[in-house]
């Protein structure tokens, strides 16, 4: 069985109060914190950057920072969440100039490092990059703006990066972001994914621990069904 990880992202968190939303949501079940860092030129949106995350250490999490860099270029902005506390640090390897470079960069930075993939583009970059990839994730929506739909074409992108990830015989966790709910969750277990993003499915609730209670047990029945 894998071991799931459920990664809520602060993206749907009321920001007017996030230390008190993520310590909730941790409280709640949640494995993971998630970031979903835009630049308005990468993506066209503007979220949030390193001092959001300093300010979460300080207040005292202590759990897992999973953080999303959706901008170009992409080496400034690995350097300072690392040093604002980041665990795991993934880039789509179109907005850097020499991803090698970039991934070596996050691990010698202490963090776990990662490959984002939009729904567009295709996983060849693995073939010359997966030995210095922690994280392989998957876009089930277009990357720039919360609470999309899930795009069903994504469960044959999560089979064949797990195909991938079987084969090679290294140690990659395989996360999946977009449109992430209780009624999809275990489809997406099916299709191979081991770390599961949700922010308005779970921020949106009104019952954090509630959903991700929910959620869980449908991952634990897609197991059974396998």
């Amino acid at each position: 069985m894998l071991d799931y990880r459920i990664a809520p992202s602060i993206l749907s968190a009321d920001f007017a109060r996030l230390g008190e939303e993520v310590d909730a949501v941790l409280e709640a079940g949640a494995d993971m914190v998630h970031f979903d860092v835009m630049d308005n030129h990468y993506v066209p949106n503007l979220t949030i950057g390193p001092m959001v995350c300093e300010a979460l250490r300080n207040w005292g999490v202590e759990a897992p920072i999973d953080v999303h860099l959706m901008v170009s270029p992409v080496d400034g902005l690995i350097e300072s969440f690392a040093r604002a506390g980041a665990s795991w640090i993934t880039f789509h390897p179109e907005a850097s100039a020499h991803p090698d470079r970039s991934l070596q960069l996050v691990r010698d930075l202490g963090c776990k490092s990662g490959l984002v993939f939009n729904p567009g583009t295709p996983l060849h970059w693995l073939e010359y990059l997966a030995e210095k990839v922690d994280m392989i994730l998957i876009m089930s929506v277009n990357p720039g703006f919360g609470g999309q739909q899930f795009i069903p074409s994504a469960l044959r992108k999560i089979e064949e990066a797990r195909r991938l990830i079987d084969d090679s015989g290294l140690s990659i966790r395989l996360e999946v972001d977009g449109g992430i709910k209780v009624d999809n969750i275990a489809a997406v277990a099916r299709a191979g994914a081991d770390t599961f993003v949700a922010g308005s499915a779970i921020f949106g609730s009104g019952d954090y621990a509630s959903t991700i209670t929910a959620m869980r047990r449908e991952l634990a029945g897609s197991y059974a069904e396998d």
